[in-house]
Parts: structure tokens; sequence; C-alpha cells
């Protein structure tokens, strides 16, 4: 499945505040930390926890969120199917770091070790 340019829109729009709850419950529920959802963000974006805090205060979003990160070089590293769509075949830059980070919390969440997550 290819996300069309409704769905690339949708995303550049979402506020990062308004989805950062969700990622902090879906990894708290499954026994994991905010400590190491701050350390998966911040291996992908570069924003450390400080930053990452004035962003959500900010409100910024998802486009505002990734033009002002730092991707990880090895972020291509990244492969695999989130959210029904293949990270590998995404053309739009913005919606494939914004999967980038799904995927990671996702892997997160699902127990996997933090060396792996992180591409180490």
């Amino acid at each position: 499945m290819k996300p069309t340019d409704t769905h690339n829109q949708k995303i550049a729009k979402m506020i990062f505040a308004s989805v950062y709850p969700m990622y902090v419950k879906k990894v708290e529920t499954k026994g994991r930390t905010i400590e190491e959802l701050h350390q998966v963000i911040q291996w992908l974006t570069g924003f450390n926890n400080k930053q990452l805090q004035q962003l959500i205060k900010e409100k910024v979003t998802f486009e505002e969120f990734f033009q002002r990160a730092t991707i990880n070089p090895n972020a291509h590293l990244i492969t695999g199917v989130i959210c029904g769509y293949r990270i590998e075949e995404i053309d739009n830059p913005l919606t494939k770091k914004a999967r980038y980070l799904d995927k990671l919390i996702d892997e997160l969440a699902k127990g996997k070790k933090m060396e792996k997550i992180l591409r180490g």
C-alpha cells in the first residue's frame, strides 16, 4: 500500500504533542519507560529531552518536527511494514520519517532489545 497525497498532508499537519501521549502510553503499557522512548526519539531525530519538551510545548506539526530534526544517518536501516505501509516503498520523505518513528516505537513496545532498535 502506498500513501496518498492526502495521507501525506494529514501526517504533515498532525501536531506532534497530540501524538506523543499515545507513544508514551503504548510503550508504558508494554513495560518500557519514557526514558527508553526518549532514547529512541533522540537516536532518530537528535532531539534531547529538553528540546523534545520544547517542541511539545510549541505544538509543532510533524512537518516542523522533522524539519528541525537531524535524522540519524542509519535511519535507512529501518525497514518493514508499519500501519500497513512498507517503509522502503514510501516516496514522501516526511511520511517516511514519521513511519521510521512509528516503527521504532513499535519495536520498543514489542520488547526488542535497544541495540537492535537503534540499529547498533
